[in-house]
């Protein structure tokens, strides 16, 4: 894997002081598990889908995903059920209780909540700071369509990071990406399916129009990994943050707190129906799993074990 010596010496500063995060934070640096054949591992989440549009939309892309891997459309976003508490409940595999965003308005200098633990960047530790402590060579990329994403991470940690325009020009940044440095984690963010929800309302024809362009996308990007010679050793997941009911979202609801879970890639259980409950938060633990990491003592996230065949 070729890092430039600037780069080099950007990880080498930046690794120690989360070697010494590390510490605080209850974690080691030895591997716990590692899902074998699996070297990358791509979250696509989609803003605002929710069980009911990938039922009744054409999505022919995340059907195959489910049936060649596990699923689930009953697991849960956390309360509020607004996109920042949630995105960053995936990343940092904890709640607003333990990482302390709230609201949509949360800044790493601007909260009501203070976190139970602080890592690297001084905000509640995210997977992307925990593969960087563990595997300091991995390329991380994140690519997002909301400006609010880029708020719930460590920055420093990644190697590319960048606020798209549209979920198109998002997709495409990506794959791009993909073919240029095969990055070991990538987490892409789409917003548009939630604009639809805001604008049209949720189980509109419009909405379940733009559910079918995430579902067109992602096929996209799946395309993008096979060309990039990473298909056959990723682990993709698809998932969302919240749903919705009319043009909103942030209540108690299920129609709000369920979202579709999809796993499937190298060492997932074909056409698995998931009966062990899903947070959005697992998704953080899960991929740690995969990586072979040691999750930091402060998450409260486990592992989706139950798809990769455990009981």
């Amino acid at each position: 894997m070729h890092i430039s010596l600037k780069k080099q010496g950007t990880f080498g500063v930046l690794g120690a002081i989360l070697l010494v995060g590390s510490l605080f934070l209850g974690f080691t640096l030895q591997t716990v598990s590692e899902v074998p054949g699996a070297k990358h591992v791509v979250i696509i989440g989609c803003d605002g889908m929710s069980p009911d549009g990938i039922q009744k939309a054409e999505t022919p892309n995340m059907d195959a995903l489910m049936q060649r891997g596990a699923y689930t459309m009953h697991a849960r976003a956390v309360m509020p059920t607004s996109s920042s508490p949630n995105w960053a409940s995936m990343l940092m595999g904890a709640g607003p209780e333990q990482h302390g965003v709230t609201s949509n308005d949360w800044r790493p200098d601007k909260f009501a909540l203070a976190p139970t633990a602080v890592g690297s960047g001084g905000i509640f530790p995210t997977i992307f700071s925990v593969l960087r402590a563990q595997q300091p060579s991995a390329v991380i990329a994140c690519f997002h369509d909301w400006g609010g994403i880029g708020h719930l991470f460590e920055r420093e940690a990644l190697d590319i990071i960048e606020d798209t325009d549209g979920p198109v020009n998002t997709t495409e940044r990506a794959v791009a990406y993909f073919k240029a440095k095969q990055p070991d984690f990538t987490f892409i963010h789409l917003d548009h399916i939630d604009h639809a929800g805001h604008k049209y309302g949720h189980g509109t024809p419009e909405y379940y129009k733009s559910v079918e362009e995430a579902d067109r996308l992602i096929g996209e990007a799946i395309q993008g990994l096979e060309a990039a010679g990473m298909l056959a050793q990723t682990i993709l997941i698809i998932t969302s943050d919240h749903g919705g009911v009319g043009k909103g979202h942030g209540g108690a609801t299920l129609a709000e707190v369920e979202i579709p879970w999809i796993i499937a890639g190298p060492g997932v259980a074909p056409a698995k129906e998931l009966t062990s409950f899903v947070n959005i938060y697992d998704t953080a633990a899960t991929a740690a799993h995969i990586f072979g990491l040691a999750a930091p003592d402060c998450w409260i996230a486990e592992p989706v074990l139950e798809a990769f065949g455990s009981p």
